[in-house]
């Protein structure tokens, strides 16, 4: 995986908590591959997707979203 999409990803891996401004969540999920990441999205530019499970509403979705200095991990794994 490309140094650039590692920054991008952060530090989400399946059992992660963290809070990203609206939503408290649990990624379940990261794609990599280019080709299901953007087909879970649904955009032709997707690099990689994210499983996220929201916390306190108990739905899962997919983002594309960059890691930001705005994001806080809550709960990290080993």
């Amino acid at each position: 995986m490309a140094a650039d999409i590692t920054a991008e990803i952060g530090p989400r891996t399946p059992g992660v908590v963290y809070y990203d401004g609206p939503a408290l969540v649990e990624v379940l999920a990261v794609v990599t591959d280019l080709a299901e990441a953007r087909r879970v999205l649904r955009r032709k530019a997707a690099r990689f997707a994210v499983l996220v499970r929201d916390l306190h509403a108990g739905t899962e979705h997919y983002t594309g979203a960059i890691w930001t200095g705005t994001d806080r991990v809550l709960k990290a794994v080993a």
